[in-house]
């Protein structure tokens, strides 16, 4: 039996009252995905409604992104993401948080995926995220009551990044501030650029850009 690891994506699908088309970033599945794959781990995934998720930044010049997408297993797990109910957390050494903008609408504040974070983490488990998916951190409290993130350092999606994408009153809450305000020690580099921050077991990284780096340090993570 292989080890597995848990991604989250998220099941909303429109940014605001814009009408444009949101969801689970393409590359910040496939990038990871690749490299934990490669390490023999198995990924399975899980969306708060379930079933098929919405997908932005669907570009399959992008050689993970097309290899992802023409996986037919893989294309098969996605297609028919778990819900919440349907996780055994004890199953995995690892959980994952993709973004794109759909994540910081419906996944900060569900408790049950929250819950299942809490029991990997807890169980010397990783918790990690990248872009947007840091928003599914924001409300995870651990058994001692406290926030995972509070006292931890942390990066996502800075608010310079969200002013250059026009969407800073779009968004039901700007990333860095919030999380912040949950008392984790938010760190950033320039907009765009590959920033991943490790805290023990909790990896975040900042933008589409770092998804790939994020893999990377959820595998050393893993290996310890």
């Amino acid at each position: 039996m292989k080890d597995k690891i848990l991604f989250v994506v998220t099941s909303h699908e429109e940014k605001g009252n814009t009408g444009e088309k949101t969801g689970y970033f393409l590359s910040e599945v496939s990038h990871p995905w690749k490299v934990l794959t490669e390490a023999g781990y198995e990924i399975d995934f899980v969306s708060p409604k379930g079933g098929n998720p919405p997908v932005d930044g669907f570009d399959l010049t992008d050689e993970e992104n097309k290899e992802f997408w023409e996986n037919e297993y893989y294309h098969n797990k996605i297609s028919n993401t778990m819900k919440p109910s349907d996780v055994k957390p004890e199953q995995y050494k690892a959980i994952f948080y993709a973004g794109g903008h759909g994540a910081v609408w419906d996944l900060p504040n569900n408790e049950d995926i929250a819950a299942i974070a809490t029991k990997i983490y807890e169980k010397n488990g990783v918790v990690a995220a990248v872009c947007h998916g840091p928003a599914g951190l924001l409300n995870i409290k651990l058994s001692n009551g406290k926030y995972l993130i509070d006292g931890k350092k942390v990066n996502g999606f800075s608010n310079e990044e969200e002013e250059i994408v026009k969407l800073t009153n779009v968004v039901p809450f700007l990333l860095e501030d919030k999380l912040k305000s949950q008392g984790g020690v938010y760190e950033k580099s320039a907009p765009w650029e590959i920033h991943v921050t490790v805290d023990q077991r909790l990896i975040t990284g900042q933008n589409p850009q770092s998804a790939k780096a994020v893999g990377e340090a959820m595998k050393v993570a893993l290996s310890k």
